[in-house]
């Protein structure tokens, strides 16, 4: 009975100080000085890569290097960003050789998945994404939606809570959202540092999302 005791105190103190973690660090905000951030860019098929690459087109070099996250099968985003990098080096005398990186993970979910199969290929995407955003400890993750996303993001924000670094994430919300958000999004919305919608109907129902106009 002792025993038991023990280990439930011992388990709800451990649960105590991660939500202190997670509290510290969704607000913890400092803004520190530096000549670049390297940034990691998660793009998703069809629309979302077309829409995050427009984003980045207005960004300057000073978001440097910029590693790209996209699903394993996804060949199209591959090309799509290869044809960016190097339309951007052409623009750029300075830039003859771009520092990006392009990394695979598993999809999350397939279209058409069921929802029961969905959670257990989230979890394994995500087992995988922690040692990448390990490895490349970004100063800053952004993304638009895809289900990719999600992983990518939580492990992040597992840093943070790790004490290993704290990464700012920001989400832009997809044009194509008006009325609602997007399921990554509703996932998202509390635990990014910044959460962009394009439409001012989004603002209203979320009061806590930053809303610019259309910026992509």
């Amino acid at each position: 009975m002792a025993g038991a005791l023990i280990l439930a105190a011992a388990g709800a103190a451990g649960a105590a100080f991660l939500a202190l973690r997670l509290w510290v660090v969704l607000h913890s905000r400092v803004a520190v000085p530096r000549e670049s951030l390297s940034l990691l860019v998660v793009a998703g098929s069809g629309g979302h890569t077309a829409e995050i690459l427009r984003l980045l087109e207005s960004l300057s070099n000073a978001y440097s290097p910029r590693h790209y996250v996209i699903a394993d099968t996804d060949e199209m985003s591959a090309h799509k960003i290869n044809s960016f990098e190097l339309n951007r080096a052409d623009r750029d005398p300075n830039t003859k050789f771009p520092e990006y990186y392009i990394h695979r993970i598993p999809r999350s979910r397939e279209v058409q998945q069921s929802w029961l199969s969905t959670v257990l290929t989230t979890l394994y995407s995500m087992w995988l994404s922690f040692p990448l955003t390990h490895r490349v400890k970004p100063d800053l993750v952004l993304c638009n939606g895809p289900g990719t996303c999600v992983p990518i993001c939580v492990s992040a924000l597992l840093l943070g809570i790790l004490g290993i670094k704290k990464v700012i994430i920001v989400y832009v919300e997809s044009i194509c959202r008006v009325e609602d958000l997007s399921l990554s999004g509703k996932i998202l919305f509390h635990l990014c540092d910044y959460f962009i919608v394009q439409w001012p109907t989004l603002k209203e129902k979320y009061p806590k999302s930053v809303y610019l106009g259309r910026i992509v």
